[in-house]
């Protein structure tokens, strides 16, 4: 067959023959796969809707891209201040000096490749992201900057509203307005 040009046939049906195999032991069909792959891209799309709505959210809450955390050196002189360690993540902050870079909240996200690979590490940070646009306004502190730190395999998990209360309590543990 190779002397008549079927090089790249055989070869598609050698790797045609390896997939039914695979998909076989894992119990799937090519039409479970097709289906899947339908089910991720609109899953994927409704994910950027609210990505760009969550946003816009971070933007009418004060915590838009004027009020992250961008230079090593602001999240060095965060790790430099205090520290809370939840289940989910770590909370770092740090009181600014008096009218030194604004006087609003400052937040940044960070994971290290201890978290995953770059999927896995940018759907912590995302997670993160939320968090903070939900809880920062209302218990963070103005001159304050806000480090989350994911953790490897619990901040992509973790139940989000455990991860809210976590971030509650942590904010409060920072502060001394603990109960």
């Amino acid at each position: 067959p190779e002397e008549r040009g079927w090089t790249w046939q055989l070869e598609l049906a050698r790797v045609l023959a390896d997939l039914i195999s695979l998909l076989g032991a894992g119990g799937l069909t090519f039409a479970d796969v097709a289906a899947q792959a339908a089910h991720d891209a609109a899953r994927w799309h409704d994910l950027a809707l609210i990505e760009e709505s969550y946003l816009d959210e971070l933007s009418m809450a004060g915590l838009g891209d004027a009020q992250a955390l961008k230079l090593r050196a602001d999240f060095l002189k965060a790790a430099q201040g205090r520290r809370q360690a939840m289940p989910g993540f770590l909370l770092q902050a740090r009181r600014r000096s008096e009218g030194a870079e604004g006087d609003g909240i400052r937040v940044g996200f960070t994971c290290s490749k201890k978290v995953g690979n770059a999927v896995a590490r940018n759907r912590a940070k995302r997670r993160l992201r939320a968090l903070a646009a939900l809880t920062l306004p209302r218990c963070g502190q103005a001159g304050w900057d806000y480090v989350l730190v994911g953790r490897p395999e619990v901040t992509a998990t973790r139940d989000f509203a455990r991860m809210r209360a976590d971030l509650e309590r942590a904010l409060a543990l920072v502060h001394g307005t603990a109960a």
